[in-house]
């Protein structure tokens, strides 16, 4: 085994990898040609060293093939609020027309690959801080490194579960559907350096989430409270990094009253909305225009992916390039469903700021500029927001009371009259009203940052139709992702979805 010293990631971070041995994927993915090497033996020596691995651990996370643009877009563009111009199968056409086959390679393998390959860093880095625990020691290491190793640990099983969480809203299907019961992913959680392993069953979908949410509650007792700058304090996982991915968890799951326990832990029972738990001050901000312009590092961003000119997420992946048009430095392959997508609703006010600030009307269509740079494209990209977590929560306490709760419509309310004064509600005449305010609020709000296509999922709605493509019902196979060929060809007890 290697260590394999790469870009930085970030302007103020070097990044170092653990090569790892083929997995279920494809061995040249998983195994970049490495510009220096140094042995495994002396990986864990100093710590620079072992900081150096957990900063890669986030550029293997986020790179552009995976949760650095991609996964955001597919998630976007399969249901209904773009519309394809280019017909180009690498940057997501197939996607966008439910074309994918197993061997699709720009995005069902792909996606798959870069997303175990991310995985397997983080288990090759845990069994190497077990492996070499004895060499924690002064004068080489300070006496309070194992809190410093506890720390790296959380950060390591955070990525682990948000890169299992965002697999399975491609390849599984939602958890609402069997409660849980149906097949999974292969649950992988060991080193992996060899062929030995590759034969893995799929967990349930259960299973999997299980998994998540032990790795995000280790997080949470471990990852620090706050760093000490507000890039860091957005681009590294806190404490409040796993709690708001837990919100997002139990919604999936449609375990309300976890979602209420998580979301108090950060969110005020009433107005300001405002994180007062020790550690970030995470909070709604005042502007949703301040928050996506740069250098996106207000406390609302709870966790995002930074890019630099140096640490661009590669040609194709950015989501300006997607959604920006020619005229503001994009490639417009996708232009807003002005027919039948958010943009048509009559709720999305003209004088919406989500409107005013993110949607343009230019040659070729109109448009999403929520990412307003241009090459090479360095704008942050999103994980999770504090203004999911409020909805979450909103929505949680709407369908587990079966009421129009006051604390949701607050929530409600707070979101979108940031954006939209005019346009708050005063009250609804049912739960389910209030409810179905709250997902057209999330159509608002988080339009272009991947939410969609999960938030239809699961619901268990239909995927709705869009231009020339047809809708896709629950049931139909193209609901979810077939598995990738390169899975079943390398791993003997893998199933088709």
């Amino acid at each position: 085994m290697q260590l394999i010293v790469r870009k930085p990631f970030a302007a103020v971070a070097a990044t170092a990898l653990l090569a790892l041995g083929s997995v279920s994927c494809q061995k040249d993915a998983l195994n970049p040609v490495p510009q220096t090497q140094f042995s495994d033996k002396v990986a864990f020596d100093t710590p620079t060293r072992v900081a150096l691995q957990v900063s890669n651990l986030y550029a293997f996370t986020k790179v552009g093939n995976f949760l650095g643009g991609r996964f955001q877009l597919y998630n976007d563009i399969r249901a209904d609020e773009f519309i394809n111009l280019t017909s180009n199968a690498v940057t997501g056409s197939t996607v966008w027309n439910h074309t994918e086959t197993e061997t699709s390679s720009n995005d069902v393998n792909n996606c798959w690959i870069y997303g175990y390959q991310a995985i397997n860093q983080v288990n090759v880095f845990l069994a190497g801080l077990d492996d070499n625990a004895s060499k924690f020691v002064a004068p080489t290491f300070p006496s309070t490194f194992a809190t410093t190793a506890n720390q790296y640990r959380g950060e390591a099983r955070l990525l682990r579960a948000l890169c299992y969480y965002s697999l399975l809203q491609l390849y599984a299907r939602p958890y609402a559907d069997g409660n849980g019961s149906k097949p999974g992913l292969p649950l992988r959680l060991l080193a992996e350096k060899s062929t030995t392993n590759n034969s893995l069953a799929r967990s349930s979908v259960a299973d999997i989430y299980a998994q998540i949410l032990a790795d995000l509650n280790f997080a949470e007792t471990n990852l620090p409270a706050s760093y000490s700058d507000d890039f860091t304090n957005t681009t590294r996982a806190h404490r409040n990094t796993a709690i708001a991915l837990k919100t997002r968890v139990y919604l999936n799951m449609g375990n309300y009253a976890s979602v209420g326990t998580e979301a108090a832990k950060i969110v005020p029972s009433k107005a300001p909305y405002v994180a007062a738990n020790g550690g970030v001050a995470n909070g709604l901000n005042s502007s949703i225009a301040a928050v996506f312009a740069p250098p996106q590092t207000t406390s609302e961003s709870i966790l995002s992916f930074p890019f630099t000119a140096n640490d661009a997420p590669g040609t194709q992946n950015q989501l300006a390039y997607y959604y920006l048009p020619a005229s503001l430095g994009g490639n417009g392959e996708y232009s807003l469903n002005t027919a039948t997508g958010i943009v048509a609703n009559p709720a999305f006010a003209a004088t919406d700021a989500r409107r005013t600030n993110f949607v343009v009307t230019t040659t070729g269509g109109t448009f999403l500029k929520k990412y307003p740079t241009g090459a090479p494209f360095t704008d942050n990209a999103p994980v999770i927001r504090y203004a999911e977590v409020m909805l979450n929560l909103a929505e949680a306490r709407a369908r587990a009371s079966s009421t129009v709760d006051a604390q949701a419509l607050a929530l409600l309310n707070a979101v979108r009259g940031r954006s939209n004064p005019a346009g708050v509600y005063t009250s609804f005449a049912s739960a389910t009203e209030l409810v179905n305010a709250i997902l057209l609020e999330r159509r608002f709000e988080f339009i272009g940052e991947g939410l969609r296509n999960i938030d239809l999922m699961r619901t268990l709605r239909p995927i709705p139709a869009k231009g020339i493509v047809r809708e896709i019902p629950t049931t139909d196979p193209l609901y979810i992702w077939p598995i990738p060929q390169s899975e079943l060809s390398a791993n003997q007890a893998m199933t088709r979805n």
